[in-house]
């Protein structure tokens, strides 16, 4: 028996872009804009506001009108457990029936603002912006129990990401403030998928598990920038725009084969002679985060009222294509995998009322489009346009501020007929999100 080289390129190769291509929780593609529960409360529209540290992610425009020492830190907290997918003819049929396991993703945010002077302001922000884990569970259900037909595709898919970066801002004057920063991001993927005996030329039936894939890089890191200003017209009106550049993170890891026995000694001893098993085979791949860009204004009814628009622009079409490059002696195996993603927009639009002082409730809506075509959509990234709506309520002490949000987010349906793997069906999902911030 021998592996054919189509057969192992495919075995490793949608490894790689498992690993590497996995959607978020709550924007289309695979972006987090969940970063400060103040904003959240709003469904994230702040651009122009930027009125707490958190203006660091949103707008660092606003950094420029801090005038003392402040720090702002909190977690969102997001269930993923309504991920369905139901399968069509041919592969994997009618039917056919696949469910996220449950999962809880945890997103941390923490800010600190350092006044220099009367017109200069420096600023660090720990954020999470980009991220994802799913996991696709086998439907037990049945009777009899079935497999995850997916499985080959994937099983796991895991994008961990941290954001450091130093900003500082300039008071123009006292209605215009600019801002600037430097982005250092660290990420690591992982994925987990499962090898068909039928990507070898050994008469193996089809869904015959004979080993699992494993790829699991290294922290990599890449680095970018973000600019932004604000404009504070009157006490009634102020718009603000930020911009975050593209970064590339490569990404070094080394793929692991597992083998699955059969039970079939003849068949499992060519299957091991085939295969590199228990090996480490050395890769690089490398993921073009979007850059993105934020329009927003804001409008002050009365003292107590305040709505604010946001016009978001994401660049992903950056993301065509994803090149796997193997280290020597597998160098031959190097493919490269459309992705064909399109630039994507998003509508952001939050009211706040302030019940005093000190008491403040928030609420908001959002329309998020996605930027993935129908022939990509897989199990990597089931993405689909989706509706979010957010409520939220902060406190102000005499020596802290507590917000607190909460964001359900509904997908629509996304049925595809063709696609890159020939994986056919109708996948939807919603999410639920808790977040909390303190601020002192």
């Amino acid at each position: 028996m021998q592996l054919t080289r189509i057969g192992f390129v495919r075995i490793v190769g949608i490894s790689m872009i498992a690993a590497a291509i996995v959607s978020p929780a709550h924007a289309a593609g695979f972006s987090t804009f969940e970063q400060g529960s103040n904003a959240m409360g709003q469904a994230m529209a702040f651009t122009a506001q930027a009125d707490d540290p958190s203006a660091m992610f949103y707008n660092v425009g606003g950094l420029a009108f801090f005038d003392q020492r402040e720090f702002y830190a909190g977690l969102t907290f997001t269930a993923l457990g309504e991920t369905e997918f139901t399968g069509a003819d041919p592969t994997p049929g009618a039917g056919a029936p696949g469910n996220q396991s449950d999962e809880l993703v945890v997103s941390p945010h923490f800010y600190w603002v350092e006044p220099v002077n009367d017109r200069w302001i420096v600023g660090v922000s720990v954020t999470s912006p980009f991220g994802f884990a799913l996991e696709w569970e086998d439907p037990a259900r049945l009777d009899p129990p079935a497999r995850w037909s997916g499985r080959y595709i994937s099983d796991k898919a895991v994008l961990n990401d941290i954001d450091l970066t130093p900003n500082v801002g300039f008071r123009i004057n006292d209605k215009l403030g600019v801002g600037f920063g430097i982005i250092a991001r660290f990420s690591s993927l992982e994925l987990d998928r499962r090898i068909d005996g039928n990507d070898l030329d050994a008469g193996i039936p089809a869904g015959t598990d004979v080993g699992r894939a494993q790829f699991d890089s290294d922290t990599d890191s890449g680095f970018g920038f973000n600019v932004g200003v604000l404009h504070r017209l009157n006490d009634f009106f102020s718009w603000g725009f930020s911009y975050r550049s593209k970064i590339t993170v490569d990404y070094t890891s080394d793929t692991q084969l597992t083998q699955i026995l059969t039970g079939n000694q003849t068949v499992d001893d060519a299957i091991a002679a085939s295969l590199p098993f228990g090996q480490n085979l050395p890769a690089d791949t490398s993921i073009e985060f979007p850059d993105q860009a934020s329009l927003g204004v804001a409008f002050r009814f009365n003292p107590r009222w305040l709505f604010e628009a946001d016009f978001n622009w994401t660049g992903w079409s950056s993301f065509d294509q994803l090149s796997i490059d193997f280290e020597p002696p597998n160098d031959g195996l190097s493919e490269t995998h459309p992705q064909l993603w399109d630039d994507a927009i998003n509508i952001r639009t939050g009211i706040r009322w302030d019940r005093n002082a000190k008491s403040h409730w928030r609420f908001g809506i959002y329309w998020d489009e996605s930027p993935q075509p129908d022939q990509t959509v897989t199990p990597l990234i089931p993405d689909a346009d989706r509706m979010g709506y957010a409520v939220g309520y902060g406190l102000g002490a005499k020596k802290f501020d507590f917000d607190i949000a909460m964001m359900y987010v509904d997908s629509q349906s996304r049925r595809t007929t063709s696609n890159v793997y020939d994986f056919l069906g109708t996948y939807r999902s919603s999410s639920l999100s808790l977040g909390t911030s303190f601020g002192w």
